[in-house]
């Protein structure tokens, strides 16, 4: 089966700071900040919610097509998806822009200063479905570009390709008509629950009216597991267990890779979702959202520990 991940590909920048911002801020003179941190190096890793999502696919033996735009600064970031046997042919390069990045500098406490660039993002990626059949595609609309997230929603529809709707840190740049434009229709609305309570909020509906519109609401709870939410019932998925936990960024991710392979496999939506749960554990593990890996054997190993019945 086809699989066609929409969103974005980005660097993350990551840099630390061996002091504490606080102690170079001068509260007085706040409304005049202007401060230098110097940073002990940078490091750059593969992130976005397309090649993120599309990367734990590849662990797991699929090749999805990436539909996103790039920059002029993308080669490296074309080679590890090259190593990764990912195909390129979705991907829009924008060689005027940048890829988006995102600078993050950490703290001794853990604080955070990001500044995100969105660069090529900015921009559609134009894919034009020529090539798809529909009968065996699934799609995910992710985090990305709005004109993308809204005509590929519209594409899908049209062609009856089953979507995944997660629309993520994008929920506060659309309305509440865009919103409810691309969860009507999907096979599945997943967010967190944190994204949720802003969906409802921005459209002013509980979760009992929002499955009007989708089929399915699948709710992540971190460390907690998630929700799979019917008209009917709610069931809960609880954690597949890590190992060790070095980074939650990414888990989310990666719950959605093992929820789309399972789907891809024929399974029922909670045998899916229990797939996305071993998915994100390895994701945890490992500090980037693109560092963990693991073979197929070692997936099904920790998937049959937790949820063998």
């Amino acid at each position: 089966m086809k699989i066609l991940v929409s969103g974005s590909l980005a660097y993350d920048r990551i840099m630390d700071f061996s002091g504490k911002f606080k102690d170079h801020i001068l509260v007085d003179k706040i409304h005049t900040l202007n401060v230098c941190f110097t940073v002990g190096g940078i490091t750059e890793k593969f992130g976005g919610t397309a090649g993120n999502i599309a990367y734990s696919l590849a662990l797991l033996n699929e090749k999805p097509l990436i539909l996103a735009t790039a920059g002029k600064d993308f080669t490296n970031y074309q080679k590890w998806l090259d190593r990764h046997g990912l195909s390129l042919s979705g991907i829009r390069i924008i060689p005027e822009e940048f890829t988006a990045g995102a600078y993050i500098t950490t703290d001794k406490s853990d604080n955070q200063i990001t500044s995100f660039n969105p660069g090529a993002m900015g921009h559609s990626s134009e894919y034009h479905f020529s090539e798809i059949n529909p009968a065996d595609t699934l799609a995910i609309i992710s985090p990305g570009n709005l004109e993308d997230m809204l005509a590929y929603s519209r594409k899908n529809k049209k062609l009856k390709i089953p979507y995944i709707f997660d629309p993520g840190q994008s929920i506060p740049a659309l309305d509440k008509n865009q919103l409810l434009e691309m969860i009507e229709g999907s096979a599945v609305f997943i967010s967190n629950d944190y994204e949720l309570e802003m969906v409802r909020t921005a459209t002013g509906l509980d979760s009992n009216k929002i499955l009007q519109y989708t089929e399915i609401i699948i709710t992540t709870l971190g460390e907690k597991g998630s929700i799979v939410s019917f008209q009917d019932r709610n069931v809960e998925i609880p954690p597949a267990r890590p190992h060790c936990v070095s980074d939650p960024t990414g888990a989310g991710d990666a719950f959605r890779s093992g929820l789309i392979k399972g789907m891809v496999m024929g399974k029922d939506i909670i045998e899916s979702a229990r797939m996305g749960s071993t998915c994100a554990s390895f994701a945890v593990e490992n500090y980037g959202t693109q560092e963990h890996c693991f073979t197929e054997d070692q997936f099904w190993i920790r998937h049959k520990k937790y949820f063998d019945a």
